[in-house]
């Protein structure tokens, strides 16, 4: 039904389900949810697939163990931070181990601490901030009808209300109104899967 939420949307917080090394469905979501991020933000700092797919491998095996015993700190920072840093870390150990390798680095990765760490890392948000969008789409796609999702895909391409009215045989009016109707979810199941994220233990108790 329009602007629901899919069905195997759960209360509980993925963060906290994964926790339990039982949960192998928890897992696989996880994985499903986080592997491309993971893996544009290797490939955007300069990693070619071959080691794009090791570097993964050593981000889900410290993934697995670190895991068990994540818990919210907002002393800490978010759950973006901490991920990022395994990341960074991986990619680190990665080539620390490889020295050889001819991939050609960004020069901000080369520079990357032992434990991940930087002071400013902006790849790592941006793609944190499509990691999101590309979420919230996906939910969008299977919620809307598909012609109000062509309207919005058109719309964010450039076109102009007008042109896309001309498109659907619609009015101008009508075009907006599915414009905003999808950007008002996007917000929302934005907005939700950001506190699902940043308040893993109290998420979906409310």
């Amino acid at each position: 039904m329009q602007g629901q939420e899919s069905q195997n949307t759960t209360s509980a917080s993925l963060l906290v389900r994964v926790r339990n090394p039982g949960d192998d469905r928890a897992w696989r979501e996880f994985e499903g949810r986080y592997s491309d991020l993971i893996r544009r933000y290797s490939r955007r700092r300069g990693l070619n697939t071959a080691d794009t797919d090791d570097v993964s491998q050593i981000v889900w095996s410290d993934l697995a163990k670190g895991l068990r015993n994540f818990s919210y700190d907002p002393r800490k920072g978010r759950f973006r931070s901490y991920l990022g840093r395994v990341v960074r870390s991986a990619i680190f150990r990665y080539f620390s181990r490889n020295a050889s390798n001819t991939c050609s680095l960004d020069s901000a990765v080369l520079a990357i601490s032992p434990d991940g760490s930087a002071s400013a890392d902006e790849s790592w948000e941006t793609e944190w901030v499509d990691h999101h969008y590309r979420i919230a789409m996906k939910t969008i796609e299977e919620t809307f009808e598909e012609k109000s999702v062509a309207i919005f895909r058109k719309l964010l391409g450039g076109d102009s209300a007008e042109q896309v009215a001309a498109d659907f045989n619609m009015t101008s009016a009508a075009v907006n109104q599915a414009k905003h109707r999808i950007r008002s979810r996007m917000k929302e199941l934005i907005a939700r899967q950001v506190r699902e994220e940043d308040e893993p233990d109290t998420f979906g108790t409310s």
